[in-house]
């Protein structure tokens, strides 16, 4: 049955036109990637040839202090004494 209908040529006076708004759509969609297509290739001649780290002195000093998201990487902190102080009564 799907066949059928596919396989049926459509006729009429309605055929093969298109409307001019169609031709608009077309053309700013070719114009948007063509602006794309033009960015990203500045985008790519910006890029280093290489991204192999020459010396991991540099990263380390920059994770220094960073934040691991709770992810401990030395001891963890020892907790504040929550005891009051008591004087000596001596």
């Amino acid at each position: 049955m799907i066949v059928s209908i596919l396989a049926q040529q459509p006729t009429g006076p309605e055929f093969g036109k298109s409307s001019p708004i169609g031709l608009v759509i077309l053309v700013a969609l070719l114009v948007g990637t063509a602006l794309l297509i033009w960015s990203m290739n500045k985008k790519i001649k910006r890029l280093p040839a290489t991204f192999e780290k020459g010396d991991p002195a540099l990263d380390q000093a920059l994770d220094e202090g960073t934040d691991r998201g709770g992810i401990a990487t030395s001891t963890p902190p020892k907790p504040d004494s929550a005891k009051p102080s008591v004087p000596d009564e001596s």
